[in-house]
């Protein structure tokens, strides 16, 4: 009798996806993450989603310079099966500027996703993986409602504390509390 075969899924994981990017199988125009083993193609970015991206990262590095690193669209290793690349990362600060080593979630003081077509993905899977990863402070930016939505107190059931800011309300990292980001100023 012949033994019955039933296929399964292959994990990738977080090293072998870092020697698919170093070898060149994955480069810099394929928009992928590495999400629970998984390798996701994600969405194209747009201009009015890279105009947000780029006032917020302005206005991180003028205030938080050099206590600080502020990195857009770098990738983040969050275990043995997740590599997300959110959109911002405000790090501790480090003198080789994570040249030697993908950040971590120890080393994460805020990430940032501008969510336009991603909103559900970045507010159901990418929040339960940052949040089961213990990253401290999670930023959603609702592109269509023009909001923020923060998210701290990290477990692995998920976030105890999330808050919305919109229209003339302001918002700061909890890193950086002297930073106020008017809401409305970051979809001008």
């Amino acid at each position: 009798m012949n033994a019955v075969f039933t296929p399964t899924r292959l994990r990738v994981t977080t090293e072998r996806f870092q020697k698919m990017v170093e070898t060149g199988v994955l480069t810099k125009h394929d928009r992928v993450e590495l999400i629970d083993g998984e390798i996701l193609e994600m969405a194209p970015i747009g201009t009015r989603h890279s105009a947000i991206t780029a006032r917020l990262h302005e206005r991180f590095v003028l205030a938080v310079t050099p206590s600080a690193t502020v990195i857009g669209g770098g990738s983040v290793n969050l275990g043995a099966y997740s590599v997300p690349q959110p959109d911002l990362m405000l790090l501790k600060r480090r003198a080789d500027f994570y040249g030697g080593r993908l950040p971590e979630a120890a080393d994460i003081l805020l990430l940032v996703e501008v969510s336009d077509s991603s909103l559900a993905f970045d507010q159901s899977t990418k929040l339960a993986l940052y949040a089961r990863s213990g990253v401290a402070e999670y930023w959603v930016i609702d592109m269509s409602g023009r909001r923020i939505v923060t998210y701290l107190q990290p477990s692995e059931a998920g976030y105890a504390s999330n808050l919305e800011f919109t229209g003339e309300e302001s918002v700061s990292p909890q890193a950086f509390p002297h930073l106020k980001l008017l809401v409305n100023e970051i979809f001008e």
